[in-house]
């Protein structure tokens, strides 16, 4: 099995390709294919290069500033170019990665990879870490869809209950609104709209809205949000751990008292620095579209890479894209009855 990785228009091109290394001594059952610069990527690695590391050569990128559709047209050697014709080409061929522009990625993934029948829009999902120890909560859409319809979003829900069921093991998923409150009543005339959508389904674990500062308290498995303050939220949280860390240290280091303290609570305060680490849970999963496609940031590192890989496999051994296409037949069926 193959797993196909894009580094050509990322911040840390060699950073991404250490993580490859580092996937593929671990995971020996796949192949790591690293699309991009084929001596950069050699020399990256250096002589001690994996068995199952292969390198598809890429002339060319996608920058942030190219317009993604006419890219993709206008650039077929560029590396996400490739990575997914790769990906289309090879039927042992279960994911893709790319660390490239966002837009270029979802655009080239919708156009080419192609939508599962019945989806409206596909969407980006990340998982951030909660109060309790160990849990992780899912935010769909977390930036894909800036522009959503209710309908939209409440198949999102149908798409990230599936795919946090499929991860983690967990029959009926804890799905909460974003919303500005907790009430029923609250929100837009699009969250209204949206909650009465998933209120009335059966299949689904709805517990009702949620604000934002409920986010992270572990007791939601799965939060359901338009593309633009899904990204909002998740930006905020990356910003305000690493503030809170920052001050942290500063605080820790202020005085010979504190210092001392922060010698007795070191591998304490290493351990939620830790699980505040967003490069720790991988990249976003885009789903929707036929094959398995995450991005990942543009600054990811050995870590984010590692374990975006991780994710891929995860989703390819849990049959994700199957459950997707199982549930997105089961919704299409529910809402042609309804309105015979």
């Amino acid at each position: 099995m193959k797993i196909i990785v894009d580094i050509g228009a990322c911040d840390n091109p060699a950073k991404m390709v250490r993580g490859c290394v580092e996937a593929a001594k671990e995971y020996t059952d796949y192949t790591i294919v690293i699309v991009g610069d084929t001596e950069f990527i050699k020399s990256t690695i250096g002589a001690d290069m994996p068995k199952n590391i292969a390198i598809e050569h890429a002339s060319d990128v996608i920058s942030n500033d190219d317009t993604p559709t006419r890219a993709i047209r206008q650039k077929p050697d560029s590396s996400l170019v490739r990575a997914i014709n790769l990906l289309n080409g090879s039927d042992d061929a279960v994911g893709l990665l790319s660390g490239g522009s966002t837009g270029a990625v979802l655009t080239g993934a919708t156009l080419m990879v192609g939508r599962i029948k019945g989806v409206h829009r596909p969407m980006l999902t990340c998982f951030m870490p909660t109060a309790v120890e160990g849990k992780l909560v899912c935010i769909a859409d977390c930036g894909a869809n800036v522009d959503s319809k209710p309908e939209f979003l409440a198949q999102f829900a149908v798409m990230a209950n599936m795919y946090v069921g499929a991860l983690f093991g967990i029959e009926k998923p804890r799905i909460g609104l974003l919303s500005v409150g907790a009430e029923d009543h609250k929100g837009d005339e699009r969250s209204k709209a949206t909650f009465a959508l998933l209120k009335q389904s059966t299949d689904l674990n709805f517990v009702g809205n949620v604000e934002a500062r409920y986010a992270l308290t572990g007791d939601y498995d799965i939060i359901i949000t338009d593309g633009f303050a899904g990204n909002v939220l998740i930006k905020s949280v990356e910003g305000t751990a690493k503030m809170v860390m920052t001050e942290l240290k500063n605080a820790m280091m202020s005085s010979l008292k504190s210092k001392i303290g922060a010698l007795l609570m070191k591998k304490s305060v290493y351990k939620l620095k830790d699980r505040m680490d967003y490069h720790a849970y991988g990249g976003a999963a885009f789903l929707g579209v036929k094959k398995i496609v995450v991005k990942t940031h543009g600054s990811s590192n050995e870590v984010s890479t590692k374990a975006s890989i991780r994710n891929i496999i995860r989703m390819y051994q849990n049959n994700i894209i199957d459950k997707i296409k199982q549930g997105m037949a089961v919704e299409e069926t529910d809402t042609t009855n309804a309105g015979e």
